[in-house]
């Protein structure tokens, strides 16, 4: 039996034995982080899967250096001790989600406090849980990097995932007008709901030509693109002249065959890419900052309100079973772990 002194010190975590399936998943207790220099420890109420997740549990995509290896890039919970040095107001007791580098599937985590995001008040901890990962993704390539400006066209691939949930109510947001891909009518029905403006499966149409067809031949100007290798002819088809075609995933492969360098330079296109685990504290303090204040007003209970939409909610022992729903593609919106012991 572990003494109280263990019970305090330790904690419940999602651990890989070695790369592979979900199967690889288990519950092991661990030593609780100790909040560092600026930072603040989180009593984690709810997680939720990233498709980063899966590609480190099969070992290709290995955390920072120096960051925690355990998976999970965003948490919502309880702050329950500030470390040294914290400088803004937050105290225990505060309900907040964070973006993290790691660390989020188990009953603690310790983040920097530039990282710390308020739960807006209509939102329960499982609802802010759907919220970091994929809201700041989407807020960072339109804005950060796409530039999005008020009445451009923005194609989003994956529209029904949860960064295109979240991007399709932010282009709405920045006054442009979002357009999307998905694999089924169900995905396409819920894009609809989020505002769409059009919806194409790309499993039984070439999107570039419903693409041209809805904005009359001229092309969109900003391409939101996680799926790489096997659609860049289409995209290439799809932007307008001066488009911005952003890749920040490669679910279609890393390849591309044939004149790609010739039809984007015919487009004068441009090919912009990015990732954000990787960014510098600086840059994702700065990405949160802008959020909070541009963003997160808007997560209201009524009229045009953003809202986090979510596929379902497992368990932390479920974790392998949660990892399998998100490789069978079968989601709408994120999938959120809660803490059993919650």
């Amino acid at each position: 039996m572990q003494s109280n002194t263990e019970e305090k010190s330790s904690m419940l975590a999602v651990y890989v034995d070695k790369p592979g399936g979900p199967e690889q998943l288990h519950l092991q207790t661990v030593p609780r982080p100790q909040p560092k220099h600026g930072e603040v420890l989180i009593r984690v109420h709810a997680t939720a899967l990233n498709r980063a997740d899966l590609l480190q549990r099969r070992g290709l995509y290995p955390a920072p250096p120096g960051e925690s290896e355990i998976l999970g890039l965003e948490a919502a919970g309880i702050i329950t001790s500030l470390g040294p040095g914290v400088k803004k107001s937050w105290r225990p007791g505060d309900q907040v989600m964070a973006l993290l580098c790691g660390g989020g599937y188990a009953e603690f985590v310790a983040v920097p406090e530039e990282l710390l995001m308020p739960v807006p008040k209509h939102l329960t901890l499982v609802q802010a849980a759907a919220v970091p990962e994929a809201w700041l993704t989407a807020y960072q390539l339109l804005h950060f990097i796409a530039r999005v400006k008020q009445g451009e066209t923005v194609l989003i691939h994956a529209g029904a995932s949860g960064v295109g949930t979240a991007a399709i109510q932010l282009v709405r947001l920045a006054q442009a007008v979002p357009i999307i891909t998905a694999g089924s009518p169900e995905k396409l029905k819920m894009a609809d709901k989020l505002g769409a403006a059009a919806g194409f499966n790309y499993k039984e149409e070439d999107f570039s030509e419903r693409v041209l067809q809805h904005t009359e031949g001229r092309g969109v100007d900003v391409i939101l693109d996680c799926i790489g290798g096997a659609c860049w002819e289409r995209n290439v088809r799809s932007l307008a002249m001066d488009g911005r075609w952003v890749l920040y995933g490669m679910l279609g492969g890393k390849t591309a065959e044939g004149d790609l360098l010739g039809k984007l330079l015919f487009k004068r296109g441009h090919l912009l890419s990015s990732l954000l685990r990787s960014r510098s504290l600086q840059y994702k303090a700065e990405l949160v900052r802008s959020f909070t204040e541009q963003v997160l007003p808007h997560f209201l209970t009524s009229g045009e309100s953003l809202r986090p939409v979510i596929d379902s909610v497992f368990n932390l022992e479920a974790i392998a079973e949660a990892h399998r729903h998100m490789e069978a593609n079968r989601n709408i919106g994120k999938i959120v772990i809660k803490m059993d012991s919650q």
